[in-house]
């Protein structure tokens, strides 16, 4: 079968650095023509330095896959989806695209501002290709979904981030393309929305449509796409199966380790202190980057309060590989002078699944924050124990402490 994307040896130089003056009089023009009369027509800038936001890059489409593409933030990811979009050009390489291509690469793409929300529908539609009568058939339907009814013939300028993200993916899901292209559309909206847009998504390609799904959200990727590509620095790192390529994306940037410093706050808000360190310890209150599956594992956090708080509340969370929260908890509220602290939050009975799960930290005044740090550390449950039968405990999900269970016959 023929792929729907074709992508060879596709590479992406930038220059950054800046000009010696943007905007030349018509002196400097002429004294400069004198001075180096080559150097005028010359488009080389010895301040401009070039850098590769992607470097031969190829891989395969199949019509109707759901391909995930992850990676950290600058890895190149969305200077790619551009170049599919044919939004920019690739400096080397070649695309080949059989279909129609919607994008969605960031909330209102190809939205005109003074343009109604409708208005905006039909030019998008018109941009990939559509006919005046197949935008009307869906266009009740994409309202509806975006669920902005009452706003439809509103300018979308007056649109929160909100209502653009729920037209964009609406009309980006509805209007039928081959290919659809999707860029974090999930970072925007609630809940709720996020879920809607989750499950559109598994329609569409359901419908044989192939869809290309950059997100940070491993279990979003997880959920939706069958294939993934981790991209890194500019090139892929691995492809294949989303399991296998998220499971090594998440364990190279998930490295344990038993100290882990903390970023100051922005300083601009003027908080009444900070967390500078944590520290994972074991049973024996021990450093340690591993804590055997079932042992007793402590978290140390070191803060500094500068000026006196009242109603001080330290807390942690932990959360899976996939941002999803597992548990938090919170020290009893206290009044406290300036001075050096440090907080203990010790386990004793919970026993974890063997995996790395990231720690959060959160310092509050009156159950309002001041210092919240989202991947403070990293606590990682090694897969091995002493004294304790982990047989007959199931080994999926993420707790394994055992439940006790009766069975009897009913009357």
């Amino acid at each position: 079968m023929r792929p729907i994307i074709k992508v060879e040896e596709v590479s992406k130089r930038y220059n950054i650095g800046v000009r010696q003056q943007s905007h030349p009089t018509l002196r400097d023009s002429l004294v400069g023509a004198v001075r180096a009369p080559f150097k005028l027509f010359s488009r080389d800038n010895p301040k401009l330095e070039g850098i590769w936001a992607l470097r031969d890059i190829s891989f395969d489409v199949q019509p109707g896959a759901i391909i995930g593409i992850i990676g950290r933030n600058g890895a190149g990811k969305s200077t790619l989806l551009k170049i599919l979009s044919r939004i920019t050009e690739p400096t080397t390489g070649r695309i080949e695209l059989y279909g129609r291509v919607g994008s969605l690469l960031e909330v209102g793409t190809g939205f005109h501002p003074e343009l109604t929300g409708r208005e905006n529908v039909f030019l998008n539609g018109a941009i990939i290709g559509m006919s005046r009568e197949e935008i009307n058939r869906k266009f009740d339907e994409i309202v509806a979904f975006s669920e902005i009814e009452r706003f439809i013939d509103t300018p979308v300028k007056h649109y929160s981030s909100g209502m653009y993200t729920r037209l964009a993916f609406a009309v980006a899901a509805h209007l039928e393309p081959e290919i659809l292209i999707i860029d974090e559309v999930l970072s925007v909206g609630d809940l709720a929305f996020q879920k809607k847009c989750v499950g559109k998504m598994s329609e569409v390609a359901g419908q044989g449509r192939t869809i290309l799904f950059v997100s940070h959200n491993m279990e979003a990727v997880r959920k939706i796409c069958d294939q993934s590509i981790w991209i890194d620095k500019g090139e892929i790192v691995t492809a294949g199966k989303t399991e296998n390529v998220t499971n090594r994306y998440i364990e190279a940037g998930t490295a344990a380790q038993s100290v882990y410093p903390i970023p100051p706050p922005n300083n601009e808000d003027n908080p009444p202190g900070y967390a500078y360190r944590l520290e994972i310890e074991d049973s024996e209150n021990r450093a340690s980057s591993a804590i055997p599956v079932g042992s007793p594992w402590q978290i140390r956090v070191y803060f500094e309060i500068t000026r006196p708080v009242d109603h001080f509340i330290i807390g942690i969370g932990l959360f899976t590989n996939f941002n999803s929260p597992l548990r938090t908890c919170w020290a009893e509220p206290r009044n406290l002078e300036p001075g050096k602290y440090e907080a203990v939050f010790r386990e004793e009975t919970l026993i974890l699944a063997a995996g790395n799960y990231l720690i959060a930290v959160g310092l509050s005044s009156a159950e309002r924050p001041f210092h919240y740090i989202e991947n403070a550390g990293v606590l990682q449950i090694a897969n091995f124990a002493d004294g304790i039968e982990l047989v007959r405990i199931s080994n999926v999900g993420y707790i394994l402490n055992p439940i006790k269970i009766e069975l009897r016959k009913s009357q």
